[in-house]
């Protein structure tokens, strides 16, 4: 009888099992990525909570003399903002969607919960949400800024006035 092989195809890592009945070592479990998935799989955040990311950043070195390979370097950056969306729950494919406002922009990044290149989410602050999307956040986001704008260009033209009346703030009588 001729021993029977098997390939699993799973992110990132392909190998062979041999269910040969004649083989008497059975690999019972391989370790085939360097999360901790039971740890990420326990992991209680939802859309509104505020998270912060640790994600590896690859840093590419030009090569310093001709026919040498670049040199590849990671780094840790973290990425803080709040939870806009957590899909597919806990499978393997699981991602959530991170929002946060830099130097007056928008930015988002779409995180997969099982990636070997997250290295860790820390939950800085817990928040109660109606919704389990909150995608509304960067309508309401554009309004807010939208509101300052015209705030700051009508503190402007009162400051330009040349006859511009201040109002003091009514005195406040004591008994004595």
């Amino acid at each position: 009888m001729q021993p029977v092989f098997i390939k699993r195809c799973l992110p990132l890592v392909m190998f062979c099992v041999n269910l040969s009945p004649m083989a008497g070592n059975i690999i019972k479990s391989i370790k085939l990525t360097t999360v901790d998935t039971g740890a990420r799989k326990k992991l209680d955040f939802k859309a509104g909570d505020t998270v912060k990311v640790w994600a590896k950043i690859a840093e590419e070195k030009a090569p310093t003399k001709k026919g040498e390979k670049p040199t590849i370097k990671y780094r840790s950056q973290a990425f803080e903002g709040m939870v806009l969306s957590r899909s597919h729950g806990t499978e393997p494919g699981a991602t959530f969607t991170v929002r946060r406002v830099a130097s007056g922009v928008g930015v988002e990044r779409i995180f997969p919960l099982f990636s070997p290149l997250v290295e860790k989410i820390e939950i800085t602050k817990r928040a109660r949400a109606r919704r389990a999307k909150l995608f509304y956040v960067r309508d309401k986001a554009v309004k807010d800024v939208r509101k300052k704008l015209r705030s700051v260009a009508v503190d402007k033209e009162v400051a330009g006035n040349t006859e511009v009346e201040i109002e003091s703030e009514p005195e406040i009588k004591t008994e004595e």
